[in-house]
């Protein structure tokens, strides 16, 4: 597995697996077409400091950054649970070595159990009246401390 920047190129791959990754999430409701969720993340692409988990030519997931937060890491389902998304956030402590936040839903115990095992700590619960799913969520924050390797 290779981690490589994003360029313009790669946005509907990143959208495929955007797109897959939500589509397993069942509590989460689809508020958006396939065709509108492309459009957005070809955005994101072009905004972002986005990061590929590769395998030769196969898109595994995908990070994206920016000053502070990790705005999206998602994994294909089918690569799920073999490391692509560890080694994101790796990459996304380095890129960002005096800490970010994120946000995830309170339904995902899975992601929930994924950042708390990686030092991210919780520092906050809505009942999600501010995004746009209205699923409660959480905010978590992961700053570097003395000693770590990252």
């Amino acid at each position: 597995m290779q981690i490589r920047r994003a360029d313009d190129d790669d946005w509907q791959e990143v959208a495929r697996v955007f797109i897959a990754a939500r589509g397993a999430m069942a509590y989460l409701p689809k508020l958006h077409s396939d065709a509108d969720t492309r459009l957005f993340i070809h955005r994101v692409v072009r905004r972002s400091a986005v990061w590929l988990a590769v395998r030769g030519d196969a898109l595994l997931g995908f990070a994206a950054l920016e000053p502070g937060w990790l705005h999206h890491l998602y994994v294909d389902p089918a690569a799920q649970n073999a490391g692509a998304g560890s080694a994101l956030l790796e990459k996304a402590k380095a890129e960002l070595p005096g800490g970010f936040s994120l946000w995830t839903f309170q339904a995902n115990l899975g992601a929930r159990r994924f950042y708390e095992r990686h030092g991210l700590k919780e520092t906050r619960r809505t009942n999600g009246a501010d995004n746009e799913e209205g699923l409660p969520d959480i905010l978590y924050e992961w700053k570097r401390h003395a000693g770590d390797a990252h």
